[in-house]
């Protein structure tokens, strides 16, 4: 008598097919009880609301795609076919979104809907179609890495991206799954493909998707909590979160969700990095132009996109956030066994971080700054994206064990009344901070602009001319506008080791500041306008607005005098030779308004 062979997922066979027990049953229920009290799910009224709201926007791609098929003079029979569609991906495809969450849709036009044609009429088909006043702070980034238009539509935010397919039409049931499709595509194309196709690919490659959407959204609640959650600063983001936990739902095919979060930390803590994380083999196909770069073999913790052209979605990930990445693991492990013997509940594993109350004793400020608001959206994003240069830098520093960067940072306005004050601001102060204006966080505010330039570095977009008002009823008057992000300081206990990190800074600040356009020699950086400035802080110096209501911040130690003989002394972290840029965090700083 034969064996039937278990079902295959993945590269490797499952390591248990074995059908879940009644405890493991009652856990999930726990699980997803817990996730509700969290606030991870949204009403079915709110989902059916996106529903709508999504029959709108396809409505009104194949209005649009009409009307620019009239504007060419098209016959009437290939604008009656031409079609054109919309797909989502991200969090809403994957099935794992909540209240407030922004959906990522993608409309596709047929070969001669050009993106031009998308973000100079489309907006305006759209609120031609939408109900009166439905359309909200509509921001088009048409020169970002990846084309996008934000808006509130009927209240729910929505991220728009185009492409077209070299294809006369694009019925309603087009898929996307067809590698063939790409041929003749350009880069930014691709780009703008790659979301839908590797959100599908996803599903397709888990077993069964409601244990896998009740393990992503607890995997995913975790990593924010925690704050390593975020690509552009050196964290996995949340498709490479997603492939992690559908490579253990692959091992696991019967298994509850809650069973997935438990076995998800003991495979991913054992994991042997750099052995890349892979649902499927990596495919070619019909491009000829994908290619394999040299740096792709650096990688610390590679997990590869499934569909073709294949990628590293993790490539941001440095040698220190590996660590703290795989620290929390093993953390989350800890909990998760504490969970399954009944000495603990599923909020323990959903805790907030402690970055800011007992993470660090010193910590790096990296103040961006600009005289509008406008130059800040884009400004605050590029320096962002160079924030993991700085940790890379700090990871060579033999003195440093750890720099940690916190995965988001703080918007801030000030009002000031001198430029005596604007210095003050611009190296860390918050004595001038705007009335009436609260700090935000720059994951909550969700600016496009922002997030366009953190993509790229906000090489390729145009920046605002700035006309700040200097005078207002015969005073002084200047707007500044911040965006302040944290690394913390882990720092070595040898004595020996001096302590430098002049040189990481002022490389740092030259990558911000060295802003050209591929192809250009023009610096678009203007120090009348933009400015930048790592500085130190002590923990007990930290703003008020880091912290959550209710949490303990860190107090000034008690010095007692003590008279002892010590053969070398060993250099503070305030001692470190920063050029003159590093201050004493007490006499910098004067608390402001908080969140």
């Amino acid at each position: 008598m034969t064996t039937q062979r278990a079902q295959q997922w993945g590269l490797t066979p499952p390591l248990t097919v074995v059908l879940p027990t009644d405890k493991e049953l009652a856990a999930n229920d726990a699980l997803i009880a817990e996730l509700k009290k969290q606030n991870n799910f949204e009403s079915h009224e709110d989902t059916e609301r996106r529903k709508k709201v999504l029959q709108l926007i396809q409505s009104a791609t194949i209005e649009f795609v009409r009307q620019v098929c009239r504007r060419q003079k098209l016959s009437q029979h290939v604008i009656d076919n031409a079609g054109g569609k919309i797909f989502t991906f991200g969090s809403f495809r994957l099935g794992v979104f909540g209240p407030g969450s922004d959906i990522d849709t993608l409309v596709v036009g047929p070969r001669n809907v050009s993106r031009d044609d998308f973000f100079s009429l489309f907006p305006s088909v759209l609120e031609s179609l939408a109900p009166a006043n439905a359309i909200e702070e509509l921001t088009s980034v048409p020169d970002a890495h990846v084309p996008i238009i934000k808006m509130e539509l009927c209240g729910i935010s929505i991220d728009l991206i185009y492409t077209r397919l070299m294809l006369a039409e694009v019925p309603k049931n087009q898929t996307l799954n067809d590698m063939n499709l790409l041929i003749g595509l350009t880069e930014t194309d691709l780009r703008c493909l790659n979301g839908t196709r590797v959100t599908d690919e996803i599903l397709q490659l888990v077993p069964q998707q409601k244990p896998f959407r009740t393990a992503l959204r607890a995997i995913k609640l975790w990593a924010k909590r925690r704050a390593i959650y975020a690509n552009i600063i050196g964290f996995p983001g949340g498709v490479a979160w997603a492939m992690l936990v559908a490579r253990v739902c692959q091992l696991y095919p019967k298994a509850t969700g809650s069973v997935i979060v438990g076995k998800f930390f003991n495979i991913i803590g054992r994991w042997q990095w750099p052995t890349p994380i892979l649902l499927k083999a990596i495919e070619t196909g019909p491009r000829s132009d994908q290619r394999i770069y040299p740096s792709d073999k650096f990688h610390k913790m590679p997990i590869i996109t499934p569909a073709y052209p294949s990628m590293c979605s993790t490539h941001n990930i440095t040698e220190s956030t590996k660590e703290i990445i795989k620290r929390e693991v093993v953390r989350g492990g800890e909990i998760a066994d504490k969970i399954w013997h009944s000495k603990s509940g599923w909020k323990d594993l959903f805790t907030r971080h402690t970055f800011f109350t007992q993470g660090y004793k010193y910590y790096l400020s990296i103040i961006a700054a600009s005289r509008s608001k406008e130059a800040q959206q884009i400004w605050s994003g590029r320096v962002e994206s160079k924030v993991r240069f700085l940790v890379m830098a700090l990871d060579d520093n033999q003195s440093i064990i750890l720099a940690h960067p916190f995965n988001k940072g703080f918007d801030r306005v000030h009002e000031c009344k001198s430029e005596e004050e604007v210095d003050k601001v611009l190296k860390g102060s918050l004595e001038f901070q705007a009335k009436g204006t609260k700090t935000e966080t720059t994951d909550l505010k969700n600016d496009a602009k922002h997030g366009a330039a953190a993509q790229d570095g906000g090489d390729n977009i145009n920046i605002p001319s700035v006309t700040e008002e200097v005078e207002q009823n015969g005073v002084e008057h200047h707007m500044i506008f911040t965006t302040t992000y944290y690394v913390g300081i882990e720092i070595s206990t040898d004595q020996t080791k001096r302590l430098d990190i002049s040189w990481p800074i002022k490389d740092f600040s030259l990558k911000c500041t060295d802003w050209r356009a591929p192809d250009s020699h023009v610096n678009k950086y203007d120090e009348n306008i933009n400015s930048i400035q790592v500085v130190t802080t002590r923990n007990f110096d930290l703003p008020d607005d880091v912290f959550e209501p209710g949490e303990a911040r860190p107090t000034r130690p008690v010095k007692t005098k003590t008279v002892t003989k010590q053969p070398l002394k060993k250099r503070g972290f305030e001692e470190a030779n920063l050029e003159g840029q590093t201050q004493t965090a007490a006499k910098r700083q004067s608390n402001g308004n908080g969140r």
